[in-house]
């Protein structure tokens, strides 16, 4: 299946041609890239025109991790400050 910058996932909605679902993708590296690209992409999280992208093979990484991440914290402030 070719991935589109207007691609949407079919269970969630978001957007898949993606940073964080690339196979290039690497925290740390230049750019947060394996690939040696001229332009930064600041946004990970948001479709983009990059001409390098390829679909990682583990399906990406937003789905679950961010959303859950979110909930986590969110769940520990409200501990902490009595909520509910």
């Amino acid at each position: 299946m070719k991935i589109f910058r207007s691609s949407l996932c079919a269970k969630c909605g978001r957007e898949l041609r993606i940073c964080l679902n690339c196979v290039f993708y690497l925290p740390g590296a230049h750019w947060d890239c394996r690939e040696t690209v001229a332009e930064q992409v600041t946004d990970k999280e948001r479709a983009n025109f990059c001409e390098y992208f390829r679909p990682a093979e583990s399906g990406g990484v937003i789905p679950d991790s961010a959303s859950s991440k979110e909930d986590d914290a969110r769940s520990e402030f409200d501990k902490l400050f009595g909520k509910p």
